[in-house]
């Protein structure tokens, strides 16, 4: 059975970077392969780890999941719908939590932010103040609903992004190191109530992460990534070894 998410010989490569040196000399840095025939399904009520050293894809991949990226070549869906030809209804059923996400207004209230995110998701006010105090009751985030977002910590905003991921329980969940800017219990309460909501609405859940045990504990399958390709794909316990091999060659390569 086809899964919530499908990701079949997925590459993205980017152009050679303009810069007043190569401007001036007309060398250009060869274009960068970020992605290279990455393939993979996600159903409903499970969550796909994805590991691998810096500069290994995973931010690309799920940018391109969430519709943020185009492909340069392959194909993705979610949900059915092609993340290209079909992009915005694709985009209605991620909710997605990337690094250095900037989509919240600082001068706005948490609660006002996940309103206007309701109001765009096309949810009853109500259901979205339903979702709002569940949300926040999960992730102990009830007092930092009205206060400004610009005066909220790191790992405070991390909490508000999750919940605007998350609020129109949808089909598919897209986290990117979610976890980094929280102190080790709000990390465990986000991981337990993540657990919860992907059992409680069936949602695909795609995780990428530097912290292996975080993976292990949320994780039905993790997918290695490494130079943009597909080292292992499996159950943590089968894929720890490789993953093990290819940290020790990047720590390697960078020493």
């Amino acid at each position: 059975m086809p899964g919530d998410i499908e990701v079949v010989k997925l590459s993205k490569t980017y152009p050679p970077r303009l810069t007043p040196r190569s401007l001036l000399t007309g060398r250009r840095d060869p274009a960068r392969a970020a992605l290279q025939e990455v393939s993979f399904q996600v159903g409903a009520g499970e969550v796909l780890g994805i590991i691998g050293p810096n500069g290994a894809g995973k931010s690309t991949l799920l940018r391109i999941l969430a519709g943020v990226l185009l492909p340069t070549s392959g194909s993705a869906r979610v949900a059915g719908a092609d993340v290209v030809s079909r992009r915005a209804e694709a985009r209605r059923h991620v909710g997605a939590a990337l690094s250095d996400d900037r989509g919240l207004s600082a001068r706005l209230t948490p609660r006002q932010n996940l309103e206007f995110y309701g109001a765009l998701y096309g949810l009853e006010p109500a259901a979205v103040s339903a979702r709002i105090r569940d949300l926040s009751n999960r992730l102990d985030a009830t007092r930092l609903l009205d206060r400004e977002v610009r005066t909220l910590s790191s790992g405070e905003k991390a909490r508000v992004v999750l919940m605007r991921a998350l609020l129109h329980s949808p089909h598919a969940v897209l986290l990117d190191e979610l976890t980094r800017s929280l102190d080790p219990g709000a990390a465990e309460r986000v991981r337990r109530h993540i657990r919860e909501d992907v059992r409680d609405h069936q949602s695909a859940l795609v995780l990428a992460s530097h912290d292996l045990q975080e993976v292990e504990a949320l994780c039905t399958r993790v997918l290695l990534l490494a130079q943009g390709r597909v080292v292992a794909l499996g159950p943590f316990s089968e894929v720890k070894a490789a993953a093990d091999r290819v940290f020790a060659l990047g720590a390697e390569a960078a020493g």
